[in-house]
């Protein structure tokens, strides 16, 4: 099933393996890919991947989540391009496929390098205090769809064939999901706090042509226990009703591809990144998180058996990896796996599955480390397997 093709409105997929969008920190201050940045997608490129998913892509300086997350403008475009077409020539050369390359947008909301959130949560703010003048206004969120049809338009010229709204892990789009008890337009009913994220679907999709897929990645759930998070009931139970009232109003708009998560991972990262070892102890084993993945994924594909799926949280197996994503293919769970941490640990991982030299000692350990790089304000990447990474790894710990 994992070289199975698939056909995904207008564009093919050669096989079924996602490299998730994976932050690195590392592009330059106008938000060009770095150095590092085009290392690793050059190493995406020669994956055999049929999908790369490009990280997250502020749509607007002040969405920035950190000075070197990626924004691309009119001033960087040629940069992306030559990307592009740089990994188009590597993966057609060296793996005889066509990638689809999805660009990530989001405003980094409650993250970005001044926060600015939906409502007052108290949460997230025992981690990272805000005050009420951090709370965005109605009339700034107005704007923020032209924002993303912007960099929608922009990706489709650079020459990706998809863009994701991304609506997840507590930025701001998802945010606004749970703001129960702000006043005004954009929080209170459920219609008010879907607008933003619905108008921006709307924006995009009629800003990209026809054969432009229109994606999102989706927090079904925060798993933070209700008012104060998406998809959870007061005991901070999964309760899918209103993610499915949202699913069904994104495939009337027209979203082809819904790549599932769940969880913040600045709140609750065991729960969209099952680890074997973290910056604390987990309140739950790891199995509960990785069941809780399939038993989501599940859901969603069967309530929308035309919808595309993407499933998540696979990186935590290792010598299992490849047998677990068969069987979830197999099973009907998903349509199409991600693999987040795994691609930055081991490039290859698909690569030598296909030709049969898949080797488990490289894959992603699930302890953390890219996470504990980002956090400190570093480059990230894997400091286990990649040299560079671990090399500043170790001197972030002395």
């Amino acid at each position: 099933m994992l070289g199975k093709s698939i056909e995904i409105g207008k564009k093919h997929a050669d096989n079924r393996v996602v490299l998730q969008p994976m932050e690195g920190c590392d592009c330059t201050a106008d938000g060009s890919p770095g150095r590092l940045t085009v290392e690793k997608y050059l190493k995406a490129a020669r994956s055999a991947a049929g999908i790369v998913w490009f990280e997250a892509n502020a749509v607007c300086p002040e969405g920035r989540t950190n000075p070197r997350q990626m924004m691309l403008t009119r001033d960087n475009l040629q940069k992306f391009k030559e990307l592009l077409s740089q990994m188009r020539e590597i993966a057609q050369n060296e793996c005889r496929i066509s990638p689809i390359f999805i660009l990530q947008l989001t405003h980094s909301g409650r993250q970005s390098i001044t926060p600015m959130i939906a409502y007052r949560n108290p949460v997230y703010e025992e981690k990272r205090p805000v005050t009420d003048e951090n709370i965005v206004t109605d009339e700034y969120l107005d704007t923020l769809p032209e924002k993303y049809a912007a960099s929608a338009c922009l990706a489709v010229e650079a020459g990706f064939d998809g863009v994701d709204v991304k609506s997840c892990h507590g930025y701001l789009v998802q945010e606004f999901l749970s703001a129960f008890d702000r006043e005004g337009r954009y929080g209170g009913s459920f219609a008010n706090r879907t607008r933003l994220y619905l108008d921006c679907v709307r924006a995009v999709k009629k800003a990209i042509p026809d054969n432009i897929l229109l994606t999102t990645r989706l927090g079904v759930s925060d798993m933070v226990a209700k008012p104060y998070g998406f998809g959870t009931t007061e005991q901070n139970e999964l309760d899918f009703t209103e993610p499915d009232m949202l699913i069904e109003k994104l495939v009337a708009e027209g979203v082809q591809i819904l790549n599932v998560t769940i969880g913040n991972p600045y709140y609750n990262p065991h729960v969209n990144r099952p680890y074997r070892k973290g910056g604390y102890i987990a309140p739950e084993p790891a199995k509960a998180g990785l069941e809780r993945f399939e038993y989501v994924e599940k859901h969603v594909k069967e309530t929308f058996p035309g919808l595309l799926v993407v499933g998540s949280g696979l990186s935590y197996y290792r010598e299992d990896l490849m047998e677990r994503s068969e069987k979830q293919l197999r099973a009907g769970i998903c349509d199409m796996v991600g693999y987040g941490r795994m691609w930055l640990a081991y490039p290859m991982f698909y690569r030598d599955h296909r030709k049969g030299t898949f080797d488990p000692k490289k894959c992603c350990l699930a302890c953390s480390k890219c996470t504990e790089l980002m956090r400190a304000k570093q480059v990230s990447g894997c400091a286990v397997f990649n040299e560079y990474y671990r090399n500043l790894y170790k001197e972030l710990q002395k």
